[in-house]
């Protein structure tokens, strides 16, 4: 083999697939052979010499190694020599008695990192023996011609690729989809329109290690003879995603690098980070406040109540204090339902039960734009908007549903189905719909088609979906918060804790990536659960009456609002800036910490 590239002896790679040596002693193949830095530079992606120094006849019998201990070497080497650090590697590799890979396997990547293929292909052949599945040759073999025949292509060597195909691809008689797609290559006229069409980077050193990346994430090659790749940083960021996620108050952007972590010390997220501290109070309705919620942007808030007005709030993103922006008056029956549009231009408020208009609120002048009624016998109690922002469904418990533009124009209706809570799915064309019959189903209005997705055992008095369409969040009469997956139509969870009779009350997912839920409750609390978790992690205090409904802030996962009949809506966030005995003296969150 060539040490950095230049000329030298090829050692015979050991014929036992033996890899590290116990005890201490030395690997039984000519090491004397191998420069001690490796084979390559590390930036040719190579790796260091994987045979240890004869052992001096006094040196002693060192301690015998446990397999976790050498796995362990092997990791730290392979890091090490990421880094660059090869005298360092070589030096642990002959205290330690180990090698970081079988010498065959050094061989066969040194030659393709070299470009060398008929000796990589060789080599192929010795490691046959090594492997799990010795199937696997024809694969690996697969993949070391594909880069072949792409970099004789790039440098303009139509007929040698050509070759590759005809000769030595296509008698594998394997993949055969893909030697098509190769084939078409050969019309590539410029070695730019060759990367595009293959995104590929090019013959060179990035091409060639991810393609040894790619022979070795496919486990092609059993890692006692050769290590996936940046294996350490792998298991590192596995121990940070699962602490992470085991942690009940994580509630920040997730980010999958190292960079920005402490490996020193477990992740944990304290309970201060978390919106169940009480920033404000807002008392300006006059009335019980029967719905919020927070427009998709996040920076404004709209509170309905039985004082038949609906305020507008707006959110300041650094405070995180809200101020009143717009006041909407004239909803005679009280506003029990909100609704932004699709781009936060628009709000649809709704009444109670016995209430039979609805009113559509352009939000940046505050005028009226549609006040809709069709029938005075009507109710309208739920509103959902289409995802283009020109449609919404509407309809209440006397058997009124209808789907409307936003001049209130009736352009569908469906009979007969008594509607308790909506919600548009994001294929434009199916309205989910809550009825008196303990049930969710689907609606299709464009081919009058409907379907049975969700049956409980008792009344659904509202519900919500996860942005990505697949969890449904239903407040049950005399239950409480289930969770149901609307794809495989089953029920996943029941949290505990909440206490729900038979009025309307309104929950919400929340926090980044949405791991979280809240509801109100009848007992006047707020309670806060993790997704995985039916116990809740903790419950706010602090409103008198029954809490109606909980809105989180999609884009400021630190802030949550609440309403109540107690005339006001609370806004949740993180423990104020004290010292941590005053801050573990707040009032207002009950931790409930498994």
């Amino acid at each position: 083999m060539q040490a950095n590239g230049t000329g030298g002896q090829e050692p015979e790679p050991e014929p036992e697939p033996q890899v590290s040596c116990r005890n201490g002693e030395s690997s039984s193949s000519a090491a004397g052979a191998v420069h001690s830095n490796g084979l390559l530079s590390s930036a040719n992606n190579g790796l260091p010499s994987t045979e240890s120094p004869a052992s001096d006849t006094s040196t002693k019998k060192k301690k015998r190694l446990s397999q976790s201990d050498e796995d362990v070497i092997r990791l730290i080497g392979q890091h090490l020599h990421g880094l660059g650090l090869n005298q360092t590697v070589d030096l642990l590799m002959q205290e330690s008695g180990c090698r970081l890979e079988h010498p065959a396997a050094t061989k066969f990547r040194n030659h393709v990192m070299e470009g060398e293929w008929e000796k990589a292909e060789s080599d192929l052949n010795e490691l046959k023996a090594l492997m799990h599945s010795p199937s696997a040759v024809v694969r690996m073999k697969f993949l070391l011609l594909q880069q072949k025949y792409l970099e004789y292509l790039e440098d303009g060597k139509v007929l040698e690729a050509l070759q590759v195909l005809r000769a030595e691809l296509t008698p594998l008689k394997y993949n055969t989809e893909r030697i098509h797609v190769l084939s078409g290559y050969l019309m590539c006229s410029h070695p730019d329109d060759l990367r595009a069409k293959a995104e590929w980077e090019g013959k060179g050193t990035a091409s060639r290690s991810k393609l040894l990346d790619k022979l070795q994430i496919s486990s092609y090659l059993p890692p006692s003879v050769m290590l996936p790749p940046r294996r350490l940083q792998t298991l590192l960021r596995q121990a940070v995603e699962l602490q992470r996620d085991r942690c009940l108050y994580h509630n920040t952007k997730l980010d999958s690098g190292l960079d920005n972590v402490s490996l020193l010390i477990d992740h944990v997220c304290s309970r201060k980070q978390f919106p169940c501290y009480t920033q404000q109070i807002l008392t300006e309705h006059c009335n019980e406040v029967w719905f919020c919620k927070f427009s998709n942007d996040g920076t404004k808030l709209a509170s309905g109540s039985k004082d038949t007005t609906v305020i507008i709030w707006q959110v300041d993103p650094d405070s995180l204090q809200l101020k009143q922006l717009k006041t909407l008056e004239g909803h005679a029956y009280g506003v029990s339902y909100l609704a932004w549009s699709p781009d936060d231009s628009y709000l649809i408020a709704c009444g109670p039960d016995d209430c039979s208009e609805l009113w559509l609120w352009s939000v940046q002048t505050g005028e009226l734009r549609t006040k809709m009624s069709q029938s005075h016998e009507d109710s309208l109690t739920s509103v959902a908007w289409n995802p283009d922002g020109k449609r919404f469904v509407t309809g209440g418990q006397r058997g009124q549903f209808y789907q409307c533009d936003l001049d209130g124009n009736l352009l569908d209706s469906w009979e007969g189905v008594r509607v308790q809570c909506l919600w548009c799915v994001s294929d434009g064309r199916t309205v989910l719909a809550s009825d008196t019959h303990q049930r969710i189903r689907g609606y299709n209005f464009e081919d009058l088609t409907d379907r049975n997705i969700v049956q409980e055992d008792h009344p659904i008095m509202s519900f919500t979906v996860s942005k990505n369409g697949r969890l449904a969040l239903l407040n049950v009469a005399t239950q409480g918060v289930h969770l149901w997956d609307l794809q495989d139509r089953v029920l996943v969870r029941k949290y505990q804790g909440v206490t729900q009779g038979f009025y309307t009350i309104h929950s919400c997912f929340g926090g980044y990536n949405e791991d979280f839920i809240a509801s109100g409750s009848e007992d006047h609390k707020v309670y806060i659960w993790h997704k995985r978790s039916e116990l809740p992690i903790a419950e706010l205090t602090g409103h008198t009456r029954t809490v109606n409904c909980v809105s989180w802030n999609p884009v400021l996962p630190g802030l949550m609002a609440s309403a109540s009949d107690d005339g006001t809506v609370r806004v949740w966030g993180p423990a104020p800036f004290l010292d941590s005995q005053e801050t573990e003296g707040l009032t207002g969150c009950y931790s409930m910490d498994s």
